[in-house]
This record gives structure tokens, C-alpha cells and sequence, in this order.
């Protein structure tokens, strides 16, 4: 039987390709024919790289053969979310305003991707400036599932491409829930690393100290896989951590003996659908077969259902993106979608005291999450509390704010706390679709989040469930 090389895991390939058992022409070739051939109906990819990427490929096969091997990624090929800087390379983050402006330099993650060796395939679709909705302008990505239901958002390109095979791997970003809103609704692994893990230089910002560059991938090796590559300081990014990048694969065990897991019985329970809350039930008893305490907690009452929180969280995302689009915005403001236009307008609107007064209710949730996280290594939870969207249903989100709210719950407060987290698919729906659970560590916990839920897929295959295409 022909080896379905677009279904392997990164660290199922890379060895395979260190050994000259594949080559990465062979390996590029058949993602770049697969996007050709299925990717006109799943609209994952802004921009295909396709001529650079058969170079870089070709140029990964000689120094391989040279003995030149650069490591995990050299010849994997990888996609970008379109907000990085690509040299050369139209980036447009999702935005009419954008479309036609071609970087002259990489953002710093996107050259590390080069530096590591990976084959860079082609920039991913997201949602305007990287916000809720797509530009009027952008034929959404589809759920490769289901083309009923939500891909996610903004990563949802990633998210779509990764799942459907048309990449190893991806480079996302998250604001509010945008890594793991589209790793659970394509069943595939997002990281969200802590704030400043990884270089925002020249990465498009949507709000700048929420924004969390990360990973999504089939496995939690391979999302720390690619994080090793791309973390690490940056003189060009002064809010870059000095911290040493974490080595995520060496802690890697089968079993997860002397780690406690918090759980908020009641917070994750508030609300949530029964086969949300059965997928988070399941997963907490897997892991504690793995090894794991379960320790009963209390989150924070800031991030309780009613709190206001996800409206600090809208309100802080509004204030910045006012910032970062300055430059363009009112001056432009024809060519900005409705949704993104909304929300810098309510940015530019808000008050200096009560955005002050967000900022010192976010200092303390920061300090009270802290100190939760001090008592467990890791804390489970929804990724959101609803069954798999339909398409349908996300359309009303913006008449119901108590939905939006709802979907927000469970990512936000990590964003404006700065906290990591990993989404891992736990189960499937009754009809046939992804849902995804969240773990989240302290500062710097990557790697408790890679040796968790590398332990979870050893001992699961969800992982492993792929949609038909």
C-alpha cells in the first residue's frame, strides 16, 4: 500500500526524510498537488508558494544528501498564517487594505522556520486583521468535516489546511481563542505559548499584549516541534522573553506520574453541552489512568459566566487594534469590512478611565490566576462549552451576546492573563465531528503542556481521526 505521506506527523517524517527514505520533493510534491486539487473547495490558502517551495525543497534534498541535515523540520512543509511577513510574498492579514503589499523583509518566526530548514508552502487565509469576521472580499476557509459547520476563527486557514492534509504543520496566532477555537473545530492540536514565547515581530497585530504566536499541528510533539524553532528572544521584538526556549520533546514520557490537574467541576460544567462536558470527563480519566492527580480547584470569580470579563477582554482587543491600525483607520475606512470597522470604533471610543480601570481588574485576574496555577501544574477545561457550530448558528452570534460570550469563556482569560495552553482533540460528536478540549500551564509551561498531551495521544487516537478528502 502507497504511504499516505500527507497524513504523517512531522516527527513521524522527519526521520524518515533524515534517512533518504523519502525525499522532500516527494513530500512537497503531493501537498502542493493535494492543495491544487482540493483546495479551490476549502479556500485554506491565501497565497501558494508553490515554484519557491519545489526550490526549497530541492535545495533541502542536497544538503541532506551532503550530510547537511539541519534538523526535525528541514524539508517539512509547513504553511503561514497570513499575517507574518513573507519577503517577497503578498501578506495582506486577511485585509482588502493589504492585498497588494509584499514585505521586503521575513518576520522573525517565518525566518526561523527558513533557518530550520522547513519548506515554507504557501500563506494561510484568516479572518480580517485577524479579528471575528473575513473581509467581505475572502472566500472563507471550510470545514474539512463538514462544509455546514465553522472552520473557527481567525486561524481558521490553519486550522482547515492542517486537518484536510494540505500541511504538516502551521504557524497561527491567537488573541482570543484563535489557535484553539479552529484546532477543536478541525480536530487537530493548537499551542498557544505564553505571551512574548515567541517573537510578534513582523506579525500583523490585532492587539498587541494579547497576541500569542503559536503553533497547530496533528500531535503535541509536533506543535512543540515547531515552537522550539520559532521561540526564543528577539532583538527586534523588545517584549520577546529572555527565557531559554523549553525543550519540549525531551520531558516527552508515557506516563504522567506526580502531575496534578486542576479541575473547576462547576466552571467547566456552567453551561456547557453534554458532549462538550462527556469529552472533558473522558479526558480527565484518561489522564488520570496516565498517572495524573485530579485536584479539585476554584477558578477565579473574574472568569466566572457574568463576570464582565469577556467584555474587558472585547473592550482591551478594541483600544488596540484603534492603535495598530492608526495608520489606516478612519483614513481608509471604505475598505475595511463591517465587523473590524465596529470594533476599532468602539476602541477609539472608549474612555482613558474606564480602560483604566480594565487594566487594573486584568492586573488582578493576572496575579489570582498566578497563584491558582501555583497549586497544580496544568488545568483542565473546555475549549468552549458548545457542541460542534453549524454554520447557521454562528451566524447569530452577533444578535446573541450571551452565546459570544459563551464562546469566549474558556480562552480569553488566558489571553489577558498570558498564560499557555494546548488544545487537544478528545472525542466526536454524534455526527462525525471534532471536539476538542484545553489544558493550560503557568508561565513558561510549555513543556508540561507537550509531556501531557503527548501522553494523552500515546494512550488515545483522536489524534489520528482524519476527515474524508
Amino acid at each position: 500500500m502507497a504511504t499516505a505521506w500527507h497524513l504523517l506527523s512531522i516527527a513521524e517524517l522527519a526521520p524518515q526524510i533524515r534517512r533518504r527514505e523519502v525525499s522532500p520533493t516527494t513530500v512537497v510534491r503531493v501537498q502542493l498537488d493535494r492543495i491544487a486539487a482540493l483546495d479551490g473547495a476549502l479556500h485554506s490558502y491565501a497565497v501558494v508558494m508553490a515554484d519557491a517551495a519545489m526550490a526549497q525543497a530541492e535545495a533541502a534534498e542536497a544538503e541532506i544528501a551532503a550530510g547537511r541535515y539541519r534538523g526535525p523540520l528541514h524539508g517539512v512543509p509547513i504553511g503561514i498564517k497570513d499575517l507574518c511577513w513573507t519577503e517577497g510574498v503578498p501578506t495582506a492579514a486577511g485585509m482588502a487594505i493589504h492585498r497588494d503589499f509584499r514585505p521586503d523583509r521575513d518576520a522573525t518566526v517565518v525566518r526561523r522556520l527558513r533557518d530550520a530548514g522547513a519548506v515554507l508552502l504557501g500563506k494561510l487565509q484568516l479572518t480580517e486583521g485577524a479579528y471575528s469576521d473575513h473581509h467581505p472580499s475572502v472566500t472563507a476557509p471550510v470545514n474539512p468535516w463538514h462544509a455546514d459547520y465553522w472552520p473557527g476563527i481567525s486561524s481558521s486557514g490553519a486550522g482547515v489546511a492542517t486537518a484536510a492534509g494540505l500541511c504538516h504543520g502551521a504557524i497561527a496566532s491567537d488573541t482570543g481563542g484563535s489557535i484553539r477555537w479552529p484546532s477543536a473545530a478541525n480536530g487537530v492540536t493548537g499551542l498557544t505559548p505564553t505571551w512574548g514565547r515567541v517573537s510578534r515581530h513582523g506579525v500583523f497585530a490585532l492587539a498587541p499584549s494579547l497576541d500569542h504566536v503559536g503553533t497547530m499541528a496533528r500531535s503535541a510533539a509536533d506543535a512543540g516541534l515547531l515552537l522550539q524553532a520559532i521561540a526564543g528572544v528577539d532583538p527586534e521584538d523588545p517584549t520577546a522573553l529572555h527565557d531559554p526556549v523549553p525543550d519540549c520533546l525531551g520531558g516527552i514520557a508515557t506516563d504522567l506520574r506526580g502531575v496534578r490537574i486542576g479541575i473547576d467541576a462547576d466552571w467547566n460544567g456552567d453551561g456547557v453541552d453534554a458532549e462538550v462536558g462527556a469529552v472533558v470527563g473522558a479526558a480527565a480519566e484518561v489522564l488520570q489512568a496516565l498517572g495524573a492527580s485530579l485536584v479539585d480547584v476554584r477558578v477565579p470569580d473574574a472568569v466566572r459566566a457574568g463576570s464582565g470579563l469577556t467584555d474587558d477582554w472585547a473592550a482591551s482587543c478594541a483600544v488596540e487594534a484603534a492603535v495598530a491600525h492608526a495608520a489606516t483607520y478612519p483614513a481608509r475606512r471604505d475598505q475595511y469590512g463591517a465587523v473590524l470597522a465596529s470594533v476599532i470604533e468602539a476602541g477609539r471610543a472608549l474612555s482613558g478611565i474606564d480602560y483604566q480601570r480594565i487594566l487594573l481588574r486584568r492586573a488582578q485576574l493576572r496575579g489570582r490566576m498566578v497563584a491558582l496555577l501555583r497549586t497544580v501544574d496544568l488545568l483542565l477545561t473546555p475549549v468552549h462549552p458548545y457542541a460542534p457550530l453549524s454554520l447557521a448558528a454562528v451566524r447569530t452570534l452577533g444578535e446573541q451576546p450571551a452565546l459570544i460570550a459563551g464562546l469566549q469563556r474558556y480562552t480569553c482569560p488566558f489571553n489577558l492573563t498570558g498564560h499557555p495552553t494546548l488544545t487537544l482533540p478528545g472525542g466526536l460528536s454524534r455526527q462525525g465531528l471534532p471536539i476538542g478540549f484545553q489544558l493550560v500551564a503557568p508561565h513558561l509551561g510549555e513543556a508540561m503542556l507537550v509531556r501531557a498531551g503527548a501522553a494523552f495521544q500515546g494512550a488515545t487516537g483522536w489524534h489520528r481521526q482524519h476527515p474524508v478528502n
